[in-house]
């Protein structure tokens, strides 16, 4: 059978395709994303409202609200996404809640917290919050939290549509106005929109939002409050809807693009109207988020009558010449393009919309996997949750941008969106950056894992989620797959294989170009649930759980010889960075467990990178598995960056994750040099072809004992040199980046590796003894940043001898200060079981680094000094400047 080829085109989501709106001082990330426009779209205001709420959380419910009793009035907030069932009637009477003092202008909040969205209330701890599990993060995300804001309308703004916009509220929130409910939408990762319209009047405005969030919701840490950012949307009663373009381009060459453009135009007047549509595409600059000078194409104009109270679709296409194809890096090109949709009436521009978007192809085989543009693009891919380590879930431009720098770095060509729609930036992030995205919106269905995850609600919202979800995302270039399940409760009953069937309908219903996966750790091929996914993702099936070699991979293949299969999640490798312990397993995988590769009483888990939890396999076994099929179209790792809880081998002990290749604070372990050797094998870094060695050279209780030393290279060969004397020449077998030299005896000195490509010298790596601390020394990822009181500097402290050699072994507690316009919001090590406070100004080293989180102050200017000091070392200071 021939390969099936769909052509996903990539957008900008509403949650960013009105960026181009912001206005004045509020438009506080305006800077930050490469697609972002400052400048105003006529006809239509997006304004951010991130700043200047009041906040106050409870940790027992004050009201006694709950989504129970509001459920009646939140239910029609969906209904625009409710296709199969009956819509939701709004109650007649007095909501619940509508006589709160809370929602209510009279209420005097000055003694409330002043913060700005997006807001986690929970990050700032303490850790060991009552009741809340180490699976969570330990961290205070239960209770209720109040957050009130004045919105001012002018006499301008009387007689448009007004929209408040949310990317993401964690959890079961709820929407006053005046006193009066609007809506809300219970589950905390899906962006909603409510009317405003028939509530605000001329003056101030009091807007109020309830987040109600259980115990026990949730398997990792979820964070809490308003998270995401918050938008107010004006336009006329005439516009393009809520996600109101959809792009595809079903014909794709060399020499030309077929683009079709769907555009929805809603009327909330009370009378007909009849308006011009008009769409010009230009080229996007990735660099400055603006459209080029020059229309590229336009789109044929269209008169559209749409009557009171109803939505209108609007068909047209176009033909791009010699298009600038979008495709993942490294080896394509990321090309955007942007098409700017206006509305007029009687010649009067009365809204303005972008799009962006891309062009490319995408082809699914089952024995090539995932094509784009004509070429095999094979998965290098990770997971990864949602928070940004020590500065908690609230979404960061920049912490993001700093996620996905490091995973390309690596070779990461892929992500796994585990287990929920992102925020709306960072798909936009991955088009630009030029990612694969696997896209994934739940990680439970009908039957729950724990007491009060999405199971609770998904009778109720799975389709309008699922919808909104696509319907939002839809046009990113980026997206290549969509994921509707990650290991499912009831993927091996028949009511399983009923439910993946109905939401693969709505998914080919909402986007008929690209297909849909699942992660799949128990159904076997040939069962309903497999049959109806048309990716089947291996959850650790693909390499074989543990020690064992079965893989699902061949009976998968023979039931489904024409689907792509992938390990959605695969590895599940654990350590903590620069912590070695002995002795080292002679197996290329070995189970963890309490003195197998782990360490109970420091809470360590080794850094040889040879140990995997007991579902989960060495990244070695993986690769070799991985290789042993060819149809295998990749992989996505578990997980490319360390997240707080699930600190799995230490539950009930740490607070973190051991999983990530990248450690909590963003200090890649020696893993990242594992997945960079075989996913970049001609890598030159620093001008050098890489060969890494582990472990460090610093063991003064180790004289004379044997102290195995590894390396990851993608080099034919390599001889490792023990304080000058050689201890063999060594060639890499098929499938493995690890040379091992297991019975090298320690002395202080040098380790020097010499790695050979084709018989020549082709790398050279050396690690030398560390002496006792002196002093430490201070980077920063960037030294310039915008003074938006958004942007963010990574500032990095290490441990040093007096020959500027880092002490691995470092603990020294290290205090940080800041002169300036800006604030440390957060310090890290990057060690799962410090529970310091995450704000904490004082930090351990650990493996003799550690991290602080600078933020530029809104409208601050000049310099910046981040200093760092330790009892008995000398100090050092950076200066950055926010310009």
């Amino acid at each position: 059978m021939a390969p099936t080829v769909f052509n996903p085109r990539g957008l900008l989501s509403l949650g960013l395709a009105l960026l181009r709106s912001f206005q004045g001082a509020e438009a506080d990330l305006a800077s930050k994303l490469p697609n972002e426009h400052p400048t105003a779209s006529a006809g239509r205001e997006r304004i951010s409202i991130n700043a200047g709420w009041r906040f106050s959380r409870f940790e027992s419910n004050p009201d006694s609200l709950s989504y129970n009793t509001l459920k009646a009035w939140i239910l029609p907030t969906g209904n625009d996404f409710i296709v199969n069932g009956a819509r939701h009637e709004r109650p007649s009477g007095i909501a619940p809640g509508n006589n709160i003092e809370y929602t209510q202008t009279s209420f005097n909040d000055s003694g409330w917290e002043t913060v700005n969205v997006p807001h986690d209330w929970a990050i700032k701890g303490p850790f060991h919050a009552p009741r809340i599990p180490n699976s969570m993060g330990a961290l205070p995300i239960n209770g209720v939290g109040w957050y009130r804001r004045n919105l001012t309308i002018t006499s301008s703004d009387i007689g448009k549509s007004i929209f408040l916009d949310i990317d993401g509220a964690m959890s079961n929130s709820a929407v006053w106005i005046n006193g009066e409910i609007l809506g809300g939408w219970p589950y905390g990762y899906n962006s909603f929109r409510l009317d405003l319209t028939p509530y605000v009047k001329e003056g101030e405005n009091l807007l109020a939002i309830i987040i109600d969030n259980p115990l026990n919701f949730s398997r990792w840490y979820p964070g809490a409050g308003l998270y995401r950012n918050v938008w107010l949307v004006k336009v006329d009663q005439t516009h393009i809807a809520q996600y109101g373009t959809y792009i595809t381009t079903p014909v794709v060459s060399p020499e030309s693009a077929d683009v079709d453009l769907t555009v929805e135009i809603e009327n909330k007047g009370n009378s007909s109207r009849q308006v011009e549509v008009k769409t010009d595409v230009y080229v996007l600059d990735i660099e400055t988020g603006l459209p080029g000078a020059e229309v590229v194409v336009s789109f044929p104009p269209a008169t559209a009558s749409v009557t009171a109270g109803t939505k209108t679709a609007i068909n047209a296409s176009t033909t791009v010449t010699n298009p600038r194809l979008w495709g993942p890096k490294p080896d394509q090109v990321p090309n955007m393009y942007v098409a700017i949709t206006t509305l007029l009436d009687d010649g009067t521009v009365i809204d303005s919309y972008d799009t962006r978007f891309g062009i490319r192809t995408i082809t699914y085989d089952g024995n090539t996997g995932i094509s784009v543009n004509g070429k095999r693009v094979y998965i290098q891919g990770t997971n990864n949750h949602h928070d940004h380590g020590s500065i908690g879930a609230a979404f960061h431009t920049r912490a993001a941008e700093r996620q996905l720098e490091l995973l390309q770095e690596m070779g990461c060509n892929a992500l796994r969106m585990s287990h929920n729609p992102p925020a709306p930036e960072l798909l936009d992030l991955a088009d630009t950056f030029g990612f694969l995205v696997l896209d994934e919106i739940f990680d439970v269905w009908k039957q729950g894992k724990i007491a009060d995850d999405y199971h609770v609600y998904f009778n109720d919202w799975h389709e309008p989620d699922l919808r909104n979800f696509i319907r939002r995302d839809r046009n990113h270039p980026s997206i290549m797959a969509w994921s509707f399940g990650n290991e499912i409760v009831e993927q091996t009953s028949a009511s399983g294989g009923a439910t993946a069937r109905e939401l693969g309908a709505i998914i080919k219903k909402e986007d008929p170009t690209r297909q849909f996966s699942a992660g799949i750790n128990n159904a076997r091929a040939g069962s309903e649930f497999a049959t109806a996914v048309e990716i089947p993702g291996l959850n650790y099936q693909g390499e074989g759980r543990g020690t064992s070699f079965d893989s699902a991979y061949p009976s998968y293949h023979s039931q489904y010889p024409n689907k792509v299969l992938w390990s959605t999640e695969s590895s599940s490798g654990v350590s903590s960075r620069g912590t070695y312990l002995f002795p080292v397993t002679s197996a290329n995988s070995t189970t963890v467990s309490n003195g197998v590769g782990s360490d109970a009483n420091t809470l360590f888990v080794s850094a040889y990178e040879l140990y995997a939890v007991s579902w989960g396999s060495s990244p070695d076994k993986v690769f070799g598995m991985q290789d042993k099929f060819s149809y295998a179209a990749g992989e996505f790792v578990w997980t490319g960056w360390d997240y707080i809880g699930e600190p799995t081998p230490f539950d009930t002990k740490a607070r973190s994750s051991y999983f990530g290749i990248i450690d909590l604070a963003g200090f890649k372990k020696d893993r990242f040099y594992l997945y960079q050797a075989r996913w970049r094998p001609n890598l030159v870094r620093l001008t050098v072809p890489m060969a890494h060695i582990l472990p460090h050279w610093t063991w003064p209780d180790r004289v004379g004992q044997v102290t195995p030393v590894h390396v990851f290279s993608s080099a034919d060969e390599a001889e490792l040199f023990v304080n000058g004397k050689s201890a063999g020449r060594l060639k890499r077998q098929p499938s493995n980046y690890r040379f091992r030299w297991d019975k090298v005896m320690y002395a202080p000195g040098d380790l020097h590796v010499v790695a050979y490509k084709d018989g020549a010298v082709w790398a050279e790596e050396t690690v030398r003894t560390a002496g006792k601390p002196a002093k430490l020394n201070v980077t920063a990822d960037r030294t310039t940043i915008s003074g938006d009181g958004r942007d963010l500097s990574f500032v990095s402290v290490a441990v040093v001898d007096a020959d500027g050699i880092l002490v691995p072994q470092a603990s020294d507690a290290i205090t940080f200060s800041v002169s300036g316009p800006a604030k440390i919001v957060s310090t890290d090590n990057g060690n799962p079981a410090d529970f310091t406070a995450f704000p904490s100004l004082t930090r351990d080293a650990f493996g003799g680094l550690a991290l602080a989180v600078v933020r530029s102050e809104t409208g601050g200017a000049g310099d910046i000094t981040v200093s760092a000091q330790a009892a008995g070392l000398e100090g050092a200071e950076i200066v950055l400047t926010a310009a």
